[in-house]
């Protein structure tokens, strides 16, 4: 497994109010990068996950100084912090939690108490699945 790899960009905050309240985020650091949040803390954390898939891959670039850039009235400069190694770890659950379709066969009788009463029996033999592999 790859070793934590925590990065740190400065990126563009531009806030607008036109149709709707929203934040765009760009950042030079990253060509064609660029994500939206309906508040500050949502586009953050959008932008997290768009440096990470923008960078998926491929090599990290340094961090700019952002002291030259010349922002509009409607910008501010916010810097993300990124954790690529966590960002994979959550990636690779995501798939890992992907569900799949199965036929299984059990006594008529227990199907209809099953729906009489009605239980989830795909959670009910996920939980017990579970249970079983892990022990």
């Amino acid at each position: 497994m790859m070793t934590d790899k925590t990065l740190v960009y400065p990126t563009i905050f531009a806030e607008y109010h036109d149709d709707g309240d929203y934040f765009t985020v760009t950042s030079p650091n990253i060509p064609g990068m660029v994500t939206q949040g309906d508040t500050r803390q949502e586009a953050a954390i959008e932008a997290v996950d768009a440096i990470a898939t923008m960078l998926d891959g491929e090599t990290y670039p340094a961090a700019q100084d952002p002291k030259d850039w010349s922002l509009a009235a409607n910008e501010s400069i916010v810097y993300i912090t990124v954790n690529m190694s966590d960002w994979y770890r959550e990636k690779e659950r995501a798939l890992k939690t992907k569900t799949v379709r199965r036929t299984i066969t059990l006594p008529e009788y227990l199907n209809d108490l099953a729906k009489e009463r009605q239980v989830n029996v795909s959670r009910i033999v996920r939980e017990a699945l579970e249970k079983v592999l892990e022990g």
